[in-house]
């Protein structure tokens, strides 16, 4: 999917702190918080809820009164005379997300679209699917969280055993993986330098975060929860998780909540929103792609590839690339699929390190991917990042 009018204004975009299972953002509705994340970002940002002429909403866990979605937090952030879509792409939500809004613009030439991605994995819903046709009457639960990261109903297995699946056929090892975890905990560090200089480049911080009505603060938030120190000697004293396995509990990343949100419209449009000036933000492609039943972490080589043939480059064209990245195991085999190296991206940290909330996952990767091109003064960057059912999606972007 190539795209040819469609823009990110530069700064027009944010993210929430990524908070780990059941800590500050584990008991509000993530529809409300989005909502409190996006009237935030508006007022540092200049912009104004009048702008948008359409919203994307994207979220992967049902939480209550999400069927009305989108028209449901427009109205909240002062849009209420707009509509949109829901997307729900499992962990590919982020990048599919922009992808629907840069769709929406390509069509109908001079619309300004709001993305909102938002989830938490916290406290995910117990649902019990009635069955009159079951023994006694009886319906089904399913715990829509745990079940879903233990159990791919197509693939019969879980999410930890495709990591284990690819690093056994294409034989990465556990040393392999504990060195990675340790680049990339290093990489995250880089984020936090300097009083977290590149986080607070579209970071909000410190975020209050309001009870259901906005009137109450219940906490505030300064930076990532749930960041586990990393060293050598401590990745070395953890057991595989599976028996006879190679991914530990520290090779993998650990659910959290959060959300992001990004601006997308037309070029003369993107320069009038822009904070950075001369700046500008192009979302070039979008690809997909699926891997071989229960070997997840492969789908990230064709969704690239997709991503990138789209944009008509090659991936030695990338000046930066962002990976979701729930097992170490995902970037090895990337990095040897695409020729490069290991520890030369996901500069500035990843969701390996600092959680995944699903939706939001992606496009808080983008937005740092779009920073790191503008520190670097502009160029081609990819995205890509696994999905649940042995997927993938990505998205290339230049920044000049």
């Amino acid at each position: 999917m190539r795209f040819e009018n469609s823009y990110i204004p530069y700064g027009a975009y944010w993210s929430t702190p990524f908070c780990k299972w059941q800590g500050s953002l584990s008991t509000l509705n993530s529809v409300h918080v989005a909502a409190q994340a996006a009237r935030k970002a508006f007022a540092e940002r200049d912009l104004s809820p009048e702008t948008f002429d359409a919203i994307v909403l994207g979220m992967t866990v049902p939480q209550k009164s999400t069927l009305y979605g989108g028209p449901w937090l427009a109205a909240m952030v002062g849009a209420e005379g707009i509509t949109g879509t829901m997307v729900a792409q499992a962990c590919a939500t982020g990048a599919r997300a922009l992808a629907s809004a840069a769709a929406e613009i390509e069509t109908t030439g001079d619309h300004t679209v709001l993305a909102v991605t938002a989830d938490r994995c916290s406290n995910g819903p117990h649902i019990y699917y009635p069955n009159p046709a079951g023994p006694g009457g009886t319906g089904e639960k399913e715990d829509v969280v745990m079940d879903s990261f233990g159990n791919d109903p197509w693939a019969r297995n879980s999410m930890l055993q495709t990591a284990e699946n690819v690093a056994s056929e294409a034989g990465i090892t556990r040393e392999e993986q504990d060195a990675l975890t340790l680049r990339r905990y290093e990489q995250y560090q880089d984020a936090l330098a300097d009083d977290r200089a590149f986080q607070k480049r579209y970071m909000l911080t410190p975020f209050e975060l309001k009870d259901a009505r906005g009137k109450r603060t219940i906490a505030s938030v300064e930076t990532d929860e749930g960041v586990f120190e990393t060293t050598a000697e401590g990745l070395a004293k953890l057991r595989p998780v599976m028996p006879d396995g190679t991914v530990t509990f520290g090779s993998q990343t650990h659910p959290a909540d959060g959300n992001s949100g990004v601006v997308l419209t037309t070029r003369d449009k993107a320069r009038s929103l822009s904070r950075g000036g001369d700046v500008e933000v192009q979302l070039l492609s979008y690809g997909q792609g699926r891997a071989n039943k229960g070997f997840m972490a492969k789908a990230t080589v064709p969704a690239a590839q997709a991503a990138l043939d789209a944009a008509g480059l090659a991936i030695g064209d990338m000046k930066a690339v962002k990976t979701h990245n729930p097992f170490a195991v995902n970037d090895l085999y990337l990095a040897k699929e695409l020729g490069i190296d290991a520890d030369g991206f996901n500069n500035y940290g990843s969701s390996l390190i600092y959680g995944h909330p699903q939706g939001p996952t992606g496009m808080r990767l983008i937005i740092e991917l779009i920073e790191e091109l503008a520190l670097a003064g502009g160029g081609h960057g990819l995205f890509t990042g696994c999905a649940a059912g042995d997927t993938a999606g990505a998205v290339v972007v230049k920044v000049g």
